[in-house]
């Protein structure tokens, strides 16, 4: 196995994860919802506890595992879930209940997310977590980037998409939608972005104050 290889099951492998967010994973495996990896999972507790967040949305709910991660980094926060499968959103919110968090620090709503976003107030969340239907993930960083206040941060998951995106050969719907959002933030002069690759990727994306 390649170092980088190496360096990359290690950072997997390090995060340990609490039993409320490893029964979470095991019902989205049942279910067939592709979770956050444990250590996608750990960067967002870290981002969400550094950035001292209140104000959580996140596309896609489906089990809980990412709404859990985030808590668990801000304990304080309301987190703001949009999923159009109410049953993964029950699972969810049984998984929540389970946590032992309140339930006045969760709202979900079921729904489209191209639907409900438009709804939502610009400038009033200290976290976007994008990861929902890929073959419109450049709509929702649109709407995350307006949602998110200066200095807060959009988060994307599976942003290499299943290690496809690296690879020149593969040119399906999806990667070319991933690699397009890429460019563009790349070339982007009103956030920071960085690109980790644990997991399936994880696009950070930092509003920066006007």
């Amino acid at each position: 196995m390649a170092e980088k290889e190496l360096n990359w099951k290690f950072a997997e492998d390090f995060p340990l994860e609490r039993d409320d967010i490893a029964e979470a994973r095991a019902h989205s495996v049942e279910v067939g919802i592709d979770a956050i990896s444990p250590a996608v999972g750990a960067q967002l507790a870290v981002i969400a506890a550094a950035t001292s967040a209140r104000s959580i949305i996140e596309i896609g709910t489906g089990a809980g595992v990412s709404g859990l991660w985030m808590l668990h980094g801000a304990p304080q926060a309301i987190l703001t879930s949009i999923d159009s499968e109410i049953d993964h959103q029950q699972l969810a919110r049984t998984a929540f209940s389970n946590a032992g968090i309140a339930s006045n620090r969760i709202r979900l709503i079921a729904g489209r997310a191209l639907d409900v976003l438009p709804r939502m107030n610009e400038s009033s969340y200290d976290i976007v977590l994008v990861d929902a239907d890929p073959q419109s993930v450049i709509e929702y960083v649109e709407h995350g980037l307006r949602l998110v206040r200066p200095g807060g941060t959009v988060l994307v998951a599976h942003a290499l998409w299943r290690g496809r995106v690296a690879n020149p050969s593969q040119r399906d719907e999806t990667v070319t939608e991933f690699r397009s959002l890429l460019r563009e933030i790349s070339a982007s002069t009103a956030v920071i972005s960085a690109l980790s690759p644990v997991g399936d990727g994880l696009l950070q994306l930092t509003k920066i104050a006007d």
